[in-house]
């Protein structure tokens, strides 16, 4: 990689910057380019763990922190005092339940684009940096450029700005901004492009059915608009794109479906020469089923970085997986000069961001400032789908009596659902709440009012999000019963926004997007008529279906 590629976008380093790097690769040995390539993910406190994960001296580190910042603060050091080279320090900055622990409560990508204004966009990702930049965090694996186009997708959903290219790019570009103006370099993924499949890379590889021509009018022109603004780096997915393989080789046969985290013609044709892309590319974690339905381990982690790949993304076992990369140079399925590339990548994009230069100073929060935006945000997002039984605003001497159906708030990193404040809030506001429960007997002129509660945002490692309406009413005959004929009765949703797919006929219905505390107090005060509902909606909440309007 010469010295104009280093000066040249999206790094743009002066004469200072590239002698550092170049001085820097120098003096790293073959061992230290091998563990250069791997991104570790920490969590937790554990001094052997933390102490181990320390002694690998990792090029860069995915931190998933707890609430004590200084503690976090504290942890990097170490990192940063064994590892003799500036660290990349990742996270998945994506807002609501992936907001940083001890932090504001911040809209998920979808309720934003449910708000739809670009400043609002802007202020939520500045403050993201600005916490982000108060642990040590400097590189964010966002943001989502996937398109909902699958309603059924479990992976795409709230961690995306919706189904309208025109809405992703705006808030895409202000959340790009927002982040590299303040010091975190971001990672556009998934490349090449997520929701035309509405399966999980998590769970198998997905595909990206897309002509070329249509490619180029969604993903292209998102990709393309978003390395033109500077994008630091890319996430390659696991996920296919056969037409354009085929178009290269109309008889590619399973090679057409190879994963573009390890297919050199993804990475290095259509991204780097087709699309001009000169940053980082990052793998997406290598434990997902996606790539290890492909090949073995051993075989596909050299294909990662041979492919293109300059980071490799998460380990099984750091000291196997360094044998696996190992293996592959002494054998020659992967050469030295590409490594050479992709830890001068890496260097580029350190000293892009100034770890180069020590001493730099974490902007100043304001914690209370930053609430107040969290919670104006809240207050816009919540969409009313429809309510055609006029039955908002909710009032207590109206619908005192209110039944909760509801199987908690699913977080794929909690082994079990958390409940709900909704139920408390309304009881503070003057409600009998009576929370569903196994084996109760229900009679509907028991209640005045029946409320669905659901709650899962985007989801990994499950299939489809979907009602289900034998886990939510207990048993066979409870599954068949709905009681919006007998009882006024209200759904919302705080994630998955299709939930009128399974529930067309529901007569009142509420996208909230977002689980967190915040948006809950956010959406009771509208049901009372305290603040007014939002109109807008980033994707078509009735899933295509027309009776679901009525």
């Amino acid at each position: 990689m010469d010295d104009d590629r280093l000066a040249a976008a999206p790094f743009h380093l002066d004469a200072a910057a590239i002698a550092w790097v170049r001085a820097t690769l120098a003096r790293l040995s073959p061992d230290d380019k091998i563990r250069q390539l791997f991104n570790l993910r920490s969590a937790g406190n554990d001094p052997a763990d933390i102490g181990a994960q320390q002694a690998f001296r990792p090029g860069s580190v995915t931190r998933v922190p707890g609430p004590d910042w200084a503690a976090e603060r504290a942890i990097l050091a170490g990192f940063e005092k064994v590892a003799g080279v500036p660290l990349l320090v990742s996270a998945d900055l994506e807002g609501s339940r992936m907001s940083l622990a001890g932090g504001a409560e911040l809209p998920n990508p979808l309720a934003l684009a449910a708000i739809d204004d670009i400043e609002t966009t802007s202020a939520v990702c500045r403050i993201m940096a600005a916490e982000a930049r108060a642990i040590g965090i400097n590189w964010s694996f966002t943001p989502v450029l996937d398109i909902n186009a699958k309603f059924k997708s479990a992976i795409v959903a709230t961690r995306g700005f919706g189904s309208d290219v025109p809405t992703i790019e705006r808030h895409v570009l202000a959340q790009l901004r927002a982040f590299q103006d303040n010091g975190v370099a971001v990672a556009i993924k998934h490349w090449p492009g997520e929701g035309y499949d509405d399966r999980d890379q998590h769970l198998v590889t997905t595909v990206n059915p897309l002509s070329m021509d249509e490619w180029e009018q969604t993903f292209g022109r998102l990709y393309r608009a978003a390395i033109d603004a500077g994008a630091l780096s890319v996430m390659s997915a696991h996920v296919a794109l056969p037409s354009f393989i085929r178009g290269r080789r109309p008889d590619a046969g399973v090679e057409a479906y190879r994963p573009a985290s390890i297919s050199r013609d993804l990475n290095e044709v259509l991204l780097r020469e087709d699309l001009g892309f000169n940053g980082l590319i990052v793998s997406d974690a290598t434990g997902m089923a996606g790539l290890k339905a492909w090949s073995s381990r051993a075989d596909y982690l050299p294909e990662l970085v041979a492919a293109g790949c300059d980071v490799i993304l998460f380990t099984d076992d750091a000291a196997t997986d360094h044998g696996y990369i190992a293996a592959a140079l002494a054998d020659g399925r992967l050469g030295w000069g590409r490594v050479d590339e992709a830890v001068t990548r890496q260097l580029a994009m350190k000293a892009a961001l100034g770890l180069h230069r020590p001493g730099a100073t974490p902007p100043a929060l304001d914690p209370a400032a930053n609430r107040r935006i969290a919670e104006d945000a809240a207050r816009r997002a919540p969409t009313l789908v429809k309510d055609t039984q006029s039955l908002l605003p909710l009032d207590p001497t109206k619908h005192r009596r209110v039944l909760v159906f509801s199987t908690g708030i699913v977080f794929p990193f909690m082994p079990d659902p958390v409940p709900f404040a909704v139920p408390d809030l309304l009881r503070a506001r003057g409600f009998d709440v009576t929370l569903n429960t196994p084996g109760i007997r229900i009679n509907p002129k028991d209640f005045d009012l029946i409320l669905y509660l659901f709650g899962e945002e985007t989801l990994l490692t499950r299939g489809h999000i979907f009602l289900d309406w034998l886990r939510i009413n207990g048993d066979f005959i409870g599954a068949m019963q709905r009681y919006w004929n007998d009882v006024p009765t209200l759904l919302i949703s705080f994630g998955y926004p299709y939930y009128l797919y399974d529930a067309p006929r529901a007569p009142t219905y509420i996208n909230a997007y977002s689980t967190t505390e915040t948006m809950q107090r956010a959406v009771v005060d509208a049901l009372l008529g305290n603040h007014p509902w939002n109109s807008h909606s980033p994707i078509d909440p009735f899933a295509g279906d027309e009776q679901a309007r009525y």
